[in-house]
């Protein structure tokens, strides 16, 4: 099996965003969502709609989030549009809470390894292609958060958040998605992202940034500040692959920060979640890593 591609330069500039998709050769057609991390109230870490701007103009995207399974300022659609209004992004873009108004709608997932199924905002229908631009840094439950996070997690509506996290059951409460087995989560959220690479069907392109890596998630209304120095950007048409190779080279980085870094991926077995997306076919663990 031919290895996958994944793209890197150390340079990270909106500029060199725009470079780096270029690169890939796949031109998003179509509608085009932009998913990315708009950041919890109070996060210092999250990227800033100055950094991507010339990339989401560039594939004349939209920016689309869904709400968010625990209490804070994206709980409810009132209040995630007034924070996306606070941090710029309705400044800068067409704006798409896809879980708004309205039923969920549902994907179903035959070949699961956790769950049948996923919750995700019925504007899904609107796209016609995803770009998937993600801050790659860490998470305190899924140990990092990078393309696979964003598929699965960042898709999925606001009551699929909660299945996701309480491993398929049905209207589970908050307290219930911190009493889970962990490996089944990270499997999960697999099964998750996988619904959506298959309704766009290679329609998406990944870019991961990596900078201000906290072992934190932008979710985090209270984060630490970032214990790592930037890295650089990537960029690949496979998921499993542009994780991998981000946890490769913050492995072999020189920098001290990384021990703290990795303690909180390997505590919480994150690297389980490209395995499991792997085995699902979603992509390879095998890359070549082509500096530009």
């Amino acid at each position: 099996m031919e290895k996958s591609k994944v793209y890197f330069t150390k340079e990270i500039t909106p500029e060199n965003i725009v470079k780096i998709y270029e690169v890939l050769e796949k031109p998003l057609e179509g509608k085009v969502a932009v998913k990315l991390h708009s950041g919890e109230k109070g996060n210092q870490n999250y990227i800033r709609p100055e950094m991507v701007k010339e990339m989401v103009k560039h594939v004349n995207g939209t920016v689309v989030e869904c709400n968010t399974a625990y209490e804070g300022a994206r709980d409810t659609t009132e209040k995630h549009k007034e924070l996306m209004k606070e941090h710029g992004w309705t400044e800068y873009f067409d704006v798409d809470i896809m879980d708004a108004e309205g039923e969920d709608k549902i994907l179903e997932i035959p070949n699961g390894k956790v769950i049948k199924k996923n919750y995700v905002g019925k504007n899904i229908d609107n796209y016609d292609s995803m770009l998937v631009l993600s801050h790659f840094k860490g998470h305190p439950m899924g140990g990092y958060g990078g393309a696979l996070k964003q598929l699965s997690i960042g898709v999925s509506s606001g009551y699929g958040k909660r299945y996701i996290h309480c491993v398929g059951k049905e209207n589970g409460s908050y307290e219930d998605m911190f009493q889970v087995d962990q490996i089944k989560f990270l499997e999960a959220m697999a099964d998750a992202a996988s619904s959506i690479t298959e309704k766009f069907k290679g329609n998406i392109v990944y870019i991961n940034i990596m900078c201000n890596m906290s072992v934190d998630c932008d979710c985090c209304a209270v984060a630490e500040d970032p214990c790592i120095k930037d890295i650089g950007i990537l960029a690949s048409l496979d998921p499993v692959a542009i994780d991998r190779a981000c946890i490769d080279l913050v492995e072999k980085s020189d920098d001290k920060g990384k021990e703290h870094f990795l303690e909180r991926v390997n505590s919480r077995h994150g690297t389980h979640t490209i395995e499991a997306a792997s085995d699902l076919g979603m992509g390879s663990m095998e890359y070549d890593l082509i500096e530009i």
